[in-house]
C-alpha cells in the first residue's frame, strides 16, 4: 500500500520569526532562501499577514505590499499563504465590508493564494464576509478554528464550528493552536470527528511548540486524517515558535505517511536561517518550554506583555496575582480564545484588576468585549460585569454582527490617505493607512529612504562576542506603546500574537 502524502506549510517567513524574534526579520535576510523554499515541495509557504504588516512599517521602513510582490516573484511555484483576522483584517478594529473586500482583492492581486481567515472569538459572523471576498477573487478560503481549553469548549463544539465554516464555503479547515494547548488526544478526536461528520474536507493543523507536547499532537492529528501540518525549519523553531520541519519528516519515516519534501533543500534553508537568527538575538524570546500554559492558558507573548505592563507600574513582583486573575477575567468575558486582540484585551484588564481593584477601571476595549462589540463568545458573559461595562463605556450591549453597525468608510479612508505626505495614490496605501493610522503617515514620509534592518551586522556580533568572551544572552523584545487611560498615561509593551 502506498504511503499517504502529508502536505506541509512552512512558517519560517512569517509566524516563526514573529514568535521567536518579535517579527523583526528584514526582507534582505529572507530572499536568499526563497528559491530553496520554492523548490522544497511544500503545500504552502506562509509569508504574510499576522503582525508582519505592522512590524514592516513600524520598525523596518519596509512596504509590506512590496514584500508580498517580492515573495510572489521569488517563489513562482509556491502557494503563498497569509493569516487574516477576519473583519479586523490586520488591524485591531472591525472594518466595514467594502474595506474587507478591497483588502482581499489587493492581496490577491499582489500575489496571495491562501487566506487563513480567523476570528479571535471564533465568531463565524466575523469571518463570513472575508471568506466570501476570498472566494469572489478565486483564491483559497481557509476557515479557522482557534483552539482553547475552557469549561464551555468541547470536541463536539469544535466539530460543529467546522460545519459552520464549511457551510460558509471554506475550502479547507485550519485548527489553529496558538498557545500550544492542543494535546495529542483532543487533536485526534477533533480531526477524526470533523472527517467522520463532513467527509473529505481538507484539514490543516497549526501548533506552537511552547508546551513541548505538540509534535506528538501533529502525529495524532495525521493519524486522525489531517491533510496538511504547519512547521518551521529547525534553525527557526521550538520555544514559543513551532515544531521543526525536518523533525516532522523524520518522525513520519516508516509510518505509512510521507511528506515528499526535498531534504537537501531543507538543509540549505536550515543553514541559511542558522546564520540569520543570531543577528536578531536582542529580540529573542527567553522562553524555551512552558508547561504552566496548560493551567494558566496564557500564551508566552501575552505573559511577557503583562510582565512589561506591571514593571512599567513598578509592580513587577505581582505577576503571579495577574496570572491567577487572567482565567477569572476570561470566564467573565465568556471564555474567548486568547489570541490577538482578545489576549491583549484580557491580559491588560487582568493587570488593571490587580493594580486598581476588580473592574474599578475598565479599558475601553474590555468594555467593548463585554458589550458584544467584538462579537459573540461561546460562553455566557458575567451579567454584573456587563452592567459595569455599560456604566463605564456609556453604551448599550449589542447582539448583531459588529460590522453591521459600521457606516461605509472607503471614500473617507481614501480622502484621509490622499492628504498624507508620501502617499503614492494606490489603494494599497489607502489600506495601509486604514489599518495603522498611527504609524502609516510617518512610514509614507520615510519610505523612499528604503528598508532599515534592525539586525546586528557581522561586525557588531563579532565585537559583542569578543567583549563577552563568547557568551550570548537572549532577551525579549516587545513592541512599546504609550496609552492614556482614564487620564493617566501608561507605557505598555505588547508582543503581537
Amino acid at each position: 500500500m502506498s504511503a499517504r502524502k502529508i502536505g506541509v506549510t512552512e512558517l519560517v517567513l512569517r509566524d516563526a520569526h514573529q514568535s521567536l524574534l518579535a517579527t523583526r526579520m528584514a526582507m534582505e535576510d529572507m530572499v536568499a532562501a526563497c528559491e530553496d523554499i520554492d523548490q522544497a515541495g511544500y503545500w504552502s509557504v506562509e509569508c504574510w499577514g499576522g503582525a508582519t504588516f505592522d512590524s514592516a512599517i513600524r520598525f523596518l521602513n519596509e512596504d509590506p505590499w512590496k514584500r508580498l510582490r517580492t515573495f510572489r516573484e521569488l517563489m513562482p511555484n509556491s502557494r503563498l499563504q497569509m493569516l487574516l483576522r477576519g473583519q479586523n483584517l490586520l488591524g485591531y478594529r472591525h472594518y466595514e465590508d467594502m474595506v474587507v473586500e478591497k483588502f482581499v482583492e489587493k492581496s490577491a492581486e499582489n500575489g496571495m493564494d491562501v487566506f487563513r481567515v480567523f476570528d479571535a472569538l471564533n465568531d463565524p459572523r466575523n469571518m463570513a464576509h472575508a471568506m466570501d471576498a476570498v472566494k469572489k477573487v478565486g483564491k483559497h478560503a481557509q476557515g479557522t478554528i482557534c483552539y482553547t481549553i475552557s469549561p464551555v469548549h468541547t470536541v463536539e463544539g469544535y466539530i460543529k464550528l467546522a460545519g459552520q465554516l464549511i457551510d460558509m464555503g471554506a475550502e479547507s479547515i485550519a485548527l489553529k493552536d496558538m498557545a500550544a494547548l492542543l494535546q495529542p488526544q483532543p487533536a485526534y478526536d477533533i480531526i477524526r470527528g470533523i472527517k467522520e461528520t463532513y467527509g473529505d474536507i481538507q484539514i490543516n493543523v497549526h501548533c506552537h511548540s511552547t508546551t513541548g507536547v505538540t509534535l506528538v499532537s501533529l502525529m495524532k492529528a495525521i493519524e486522525a486524517g489531517a491533510d496538511v501540518v504547519d512547521t518551521a525549519i529547525s534553525s527557526m523553531s521550538l520555544g514559543p515558535g513551532h515544531n521543526p520541519t525536518e523533525s516532522l519528516v523524520g518522525m513520519l519515516e516508516g509510518t505509512g505517511y510521507e511528506t515528499d519534501l526535498d531534504m537537501d533543500r531543507l538543509l540549505k534553508i536550515r543553514d541559511h536561517f542558522a546564520t540569520v537568527r543570531p543577528k536578531y538575538k536582542d529580540f529573542e524570546s527567553a522562553t524555551l518550554v512552558d508547561t504552566d500554559i496548560f493551567s494558566s492558558q496564557i500564551p508566552g507573548g501575552m505573559l511577557s506583555n503583562m510582565e512589561s505592563q506591571l514593571k512599567a507600574q513598578g509592580a513587577g513582583d505581582r505577576i503571579r496575582e495577574v496570572m491567577e486573575e487572567v482565567p477569572r477575567v476570561k470566564a467573565d468575558a465568556g471564555h474567548p480564545p486568547l489570541v490577538t486582540p482578545s489576549s491583549q484585551i484580557v491580559g491588560t484588564q487582568a493587570v488593571f484588576n490587580v493594580l486598581m481593584g476588580r473592574y474599578k477601571v475598565m479599558t475601553g476595549e474590555f468594555a467593548d468585549l463585554m458589550l458584544g462589540y467584538y462579537g459573540e463568545c461561546l460562553g455566557e458573559r458575567n451579567p454584573e460585569v456587563i452592567e459595569m461595562a455599560q456604566k463605564q463605556a456609556k453604551k448599550e450591549p449589542i447582539t448583531v454582527r459588529p460590522a453591521d453597525l459600521l457606516n461605509p468608510e472607503w471614500e473617507q479612508l481614501e480622502t484621509q490617505a490622499a492628504a498624507l505626505e508620501g502617499f503614492d495614490g494606490s489603494e494599497e496605501d489607502v489600506l495601509t493607512n486604514a489599518m495603522f493610522p498611527g504609524v502609516a503617515p510617518s512610514f509614507f514620509k520615510t519610505r523612499d529612504e528604503g528598508p532599515k534592518s534592525v539586525a546586528k551586522t557581522q561586525k557588531q556580533m563579532d565585537a559583542e562576542k569578543n567583549a563577552s568572551g563568547g557568551s550570548q544572552q537572549g532577551i525579549t523584545g516587545p513592541v512599546k506603546y504609550k496609552v492614556t487611560l482614564a487620564g493617566r498615561e501608561h507605557h505598555v509593551a505588547v508582543e503581537p500574537a
